[in-house]
């Protein structure tokens, strides 16, 4: 399968050992992710280290570990489809646009987020974790 992963995903993987950090090192997966999304983390990095009880070079080893199954993608590439992404989530919640542009501009199966405001998103497939997990245990 090939996602886009939203930041409260890779956030949650770095607060704890948990499904979800499993599901992002599984080798035969393939995740996407726009290069915004690191300032994002960047930014939250206080916060996370709080919750996980990690220091910021823990955090930023783990993180260097999740990266690399995940690919970034540049600014550049999901550029040509941000008008049509803030059609689609602008109203709902800006900060998602370059997620929504990223499943726009590749290939893929679809958007892991647990973020309840992506239900309103019709034009693409949203994968919750739990919804992730069933498909995962039919592979």
């Amino acid at each position: 399968m090939r996602l886009v992963v939203d930041t409260s995903i890779l956030i949650s993987s770095l607060i704890k050992q948990s499904v979800t950090r499993e599901i992002l090192l599984l080798p035969f997966m393939q995740f996407y992710l726009p290069e915004y999304a690191l300032e994002e983390i960047e930014a939250h990095k206080p916060k996370i280290s709080r919750l996980s009880g990690l220091s910021s070079d823990e955090i930023d080893l783990l993180l260097s570990s999740l990266l690399e199954n995940i690919s970034i993608i540049s600014a550049q590439t999901i550029q040509p489809y941000l008008k049509e992404a803030e059609r689609i989530i602008g109203d709902i919640d800006p900060s998602d646009i370059p997620f929504i542009a990223l499943a726009l501009a590749l290939e893929n199966d679809g958007i892991w987020s647990n973020d309840k405001h992506f239900k309103a998103i019709k034009q693409l497939k949203v994968w919750k974790t739990s919804e992730l997990l069933l498909r995962l245990k039919k592979l």
